[in-house]
């Protein structure tokens, strides 16, 4: 599949019967092999092969590449009807394994927004620290030692974010250090970005005010830093200034950041940006005012961003997490209602998700409302009952 023309005799690659376009029949010229890689955070040689019909697309490719050329779709439409994510299971050489290390790192980030984390994190290291085991060896061949390192990066990055919402932390920064120093080696700008953008993130939900302030400075203060990657620095800093206390530098950083995101996705923009939307934005808003006391004004945004998460996956992760973040809201203006109304949603969705980072959100929003002065005896009854949930106990 491709969208992108490797010279001038070669009109398209196609792949088990699958014909697929060159970028001229789209109507576009399409970027080089190594710009395309680089501006969707795939290694050059694994989309080579996929370009040059060696190798079957993923859907996840397929939808980066509809997105990199404005194809709407065209491209992912070729793919058999009922293809899904696949674990290579070609014999073990290098070639195999780096198919199966793409596969494996689309499943697992499926997986864990439909349902957390918490049952995959320990699988997302074991693949990690199995190809990093093999990279340290030195038994990479030297052709493929550049898209290997770039693919180990990657998996520990992930391995990274997947600690980080079961509840690892420790585990999770470890982690995300090591992706930032392959990520370095392997001179993979992008991905360095992304690992500092989640650091400065968990340092925001841990109380590390002051890294991710140093980091997001850090990031602002590159030169060409392409425009997604920068409105997120501006978010991270706006959420730490918030937790600092510095209302009006987080309300600055936020509507700058807000601003931005009317703007047009730029070709310098990753391919890992795709989740930079109305629904990011908007979460920030609500918990930044959050963290500033305006429980009141935080809760339309939040609720926004909920209905947007609903909208996406019903009952997935991300509908957890607003559902928590809510709730901490109404009870700080005392809604007694709507707090009535979350906790009778919840079950639902703890039956589905399984996060300990927000399991462990869920728990303190729930502490909080069962000792609210003014809280009804019938609402903090019903709140015990939901703490109850054999989901949210906490195991050693």
């Amino acid at each position: 599949m491709t969208t992108l023309e490797v010279n001038s005799q070669h009109p398209g690659a196609h792949h088990d019967g699958v014909r697929l376009p060159s970028p001229r029949s789209l109507g576009g010229q399409g970027p080089d092999h190594a710009r395309a890689a680089r501006a969707l955070c795939y290694a050059p040689a694994y989309l080579s092969r996929v370009l040059n019909g060696k190798q079957c697309p993923s859907p996840q490719l397929a939808e980066a590449l509809d997105a990199l050329v404005g194809a709407e779709g065209a491209l992912a439409s070729l793919l058999p009807q009922g293809t899904a994510l696949r674990v290579n299971t070609a014999p073990e050489d290098t070639d195999s394994d780096l198919g199966h290390l793409h596969a494996t790192v689309a499943y697992l980030l499926d997986h864990d927004n439909r349902h957390g984390a918490d049952a995959i994190a320990p699988a997302a290291v074991q693949v990690w620290k199995t190809a990093q085991r093999k990279l340290d060896s030195g038994s990479v061949p030297d052709r493929l030692k550049c898209e290997y390192l770039t693919a180990v990066a990657e998996l520990a990055q992930v391995a990274g974010w997947l600690l980080f919402d079961a509840g690892q932390q420790d585990a999770a920064r470890s982690a995300f250090l090591e992706a930032q120093m392959l990520a370095g080696h392997a001179g993979d700008r992008s991905r360095e970005w992304f690992v500092l953008d989640l650091l400065a993130m968990q340092g925001v939900e841990h109380a590390r005010t002051g890294e991710s302030l140093r980091i997001a400075d850090e990031l602002l203060s590159q030169l060409r830093l392409p425009p997604r990657v920068a409105l997120m620095a501006r978010v991270r800093k706006a959420r730490a200034l918030a937790d600092a206390g510095h209302r009006q530098g987080a309300l600055n950083e936020l509507k700058t950041a807000r601003a931005a995101l009317e703007d047009s996705i730029s070709p310098r923009d990753p391919s890992w940006t795709w989740w930079i939307n109305d629904l990011e934005i908007a979460g920030h808003e609500g918990e930044a005012l959050r963290a500033l006391g305006e429980a009141g004004a935080a809760v339309p945004k939040l609720q926004r961003a909920h209905d947007l998460s609903v909208e996406f996956r019903p009952n997935g992760r991300g509908v957890l997490y607003y559902k928590v973040s809510l709730l901490s809201a109404y009870t700080a203006i005392e809604d007694w209602p709507a707090c009535e109304a979350m906790l009778g949603s919840l079950p639902a969705v703890l039956d589905v998700v399984s996060s300990g980072r927000n399991h462990r959100r869920l728990r303190g929003a729930l502490h909080g409302l069962t000792r609210a002065p003014r809280a009804p005896q019938w609402l903090t009854d019903l709140a015990r009952d939901v703490a109850s949930a054999p989901q949210l106990a906490i195991t050693a």
